[in-house]
């Protein structure tokens, strides 16, 4: 996983177009722009998933050791003590750490451009450049305000679930 999250986002999604797809010849759908779409969603989940495990191994890293050893005095099975004892605990710790890897998500999906996705985003701004070449600054500030207003309420939320589930000492 360390290799996927040392490697940077558009190398990934190069890799999906040029390799995947152009040497490869992975076709995850008869349909041309249906099949990028799927390899940037592909490449996106492949480079998050390694944040997530890192998020949830820094959860899990905050359980105190004494809750795994009480599980195996009272006979629980492994399984058993990470899904009634230890995974409860560790979502509280890796709430926050989630929601900053959905908010870089959010943002990373504009990387999906250099896989040759057209995005809507990347579509209207294209367009609005064309025809506005001089409003760029204010162009490109409406795109940026309009990602404030997504990622605002994941970063609200994961704050508050976040305090909700602190423990109180």
């Amino acid at each position: 996983m360390t290799v996927f999250r040392n490697t940077p986002l558009t190398i990934i999604m190069v890799f999906m177009t040029l390799g995947a797809w152009g040497q490869l010849s992975v076709v995850l759908s008869s349909d041309f722009d249906t099949n990028f779409f799927r390899l940037a969603v592909l490449a996106l989940a492949v480079y998050h998933a390694a944040f997530v495990c890192e998020a949830i191994r820094s959860g899990v890293n905050t359980v105190p050791l004494g809750q795994a050893e009480a599980a195996r005095a009272i006979g629980l099975p492994f399984l058993a003590s990470a899904r009634l004892i230890i995974l409860p605990q560790a979502f509280r710790g890796a709430v926050a750490p989630l929601g900053n890897v959905m908010i870089a998500l959010i943002k990373n999906t504009t990387v999906a451009a250099a896989a040759s996705v057209a995005t809507e985003t990347s579509s209207v701004m294209r367009t609005m450049i064309e025809f506005n070449s001089s409003w760029i600054y204010a162009i490109f500030f409406t795109f940026a305000v309009g990602y404030v207003i997504l990622v605002t309420p994941v970063g609200l939320a994961s704050t508050y679930l976040s305090q909700r589930l602190a423990v109180r000492r």
